[in-house]
């Protein structure tokens, strides 16, 4: 595998000794696209369909695909009645224990939460699990939408025990940090977690909510965190749109020595 027009485009190896006319038609369209995207600043029209048609001498089906792509890369931004422009960066989120209000705050951006729901559930057995209580108990439920100034970015639901952390509900409002609560008015601080990244696709009211576009690939967090002695403080899913983020894990071998200089960061797809 090598990378074409300007680091934009994967290629399979040996498709640069092959005519154009036997790779899909889209995918070459695409390269030519990636290439226009490469001077346009984030913001900037790209041409509309009929024009970049006429350009690359195709059909407009073939232009509209190689768009779609780019589009749910990340690449793009396409809106309806207005036409499609160069998208901003994704944003690049490091893997660390931290509350969406921080992970903001450290990339130099406001942060604003809107609170969806706030109530109660009774616990099936996983959930009585994850959160070390009998199966029927009470569950707090806090929906958010967490926004990046005015932009959209995730729905996050969190699952925490009502018993264990009561009067929780009359505390929450829009502006408040979920984990700087918990840490000022019950002293849980939480410390590790287990967090799983899948990608699943939009689904119709998280394609609202957010944004996007139906069917387009999000990712779905699962964190599963614990406090300062061990104990299960919640149990949350996120969706975050994945035109929007990326993010950043550090990994070492295990058995290999500290290094000397900077740990470089590795992207990958993940919280």
């Amino acid at each position: 595998m090598r990378t074409d027009v300007a680091g934009q485009v994967p290629v399979p190896t040996g498709a640069e000794d092959q005519p154009n006319r036997q790779l899909p038609k889209y995918y070459v369209v695409k390269g030519h696209l990636a290439e226009m995207l490469a001077r346009l600043a984030p913001g900037e029209p790209l041409p509309p369909e009929r024009s970049l048609a006429a350009s690359f001498s195709t059909s407009r089906t073939t232009v509209r695909q190689a768009l779609a792509e780019l589009t749910i890369e990340g690449r793009l931004v396409r809106t309806q009645g207005r036409g499609t422009f160069a998208a901003l960066p994704k944003m690049a989120q490091p893997l660390k224990m931290t509350s969406y209000t921080e992970d903001m705050r450290r990339q130099g951006l406001p942060s604003r939460s809107r609170l969806l729901s706030v109530g109660y559930v009774r616990a099936d057995d996983e959930m009585a699990r994850r959160l070390g209580t009998r199966p029927r108990a009470r569950v707090l439920r806090v929906e958010r939408l967490r926004m990046a100034g005015d932009e959209p970015m995730a729905i996050e639901t969190t699952h925490l025990d009502a018993a264990r952390f009561a009067g929780l509900a009359r505390r929450l409002d829009d502006s408040v940090s979920l984990y700087a609560l918990l840490a000022s008015d019950y002293g849980v601080h939480p410390v590790a977690a287990e967090e799983t990244i899948e990608t699943v696709p939009a689904a119709p009211r998280e394609a609202a909510m957010l944004q996007t576009t139906v069917g387009y690939p999000m990712l779905l967090l699962t964190r599963h965190s614990r406090d300062q002695d061990g104990l299960p403080v919640e149990f949350a899913t996120s969706f975050y749109r994945g035109d929007r983020y990326k993010f950043v894990a550090q990994l070492r071998r295990p058995d290999a020595p500290p290094p000397l200089g900077p740990v470089l960061g590795l992207e990958g797809r993940g919280r």
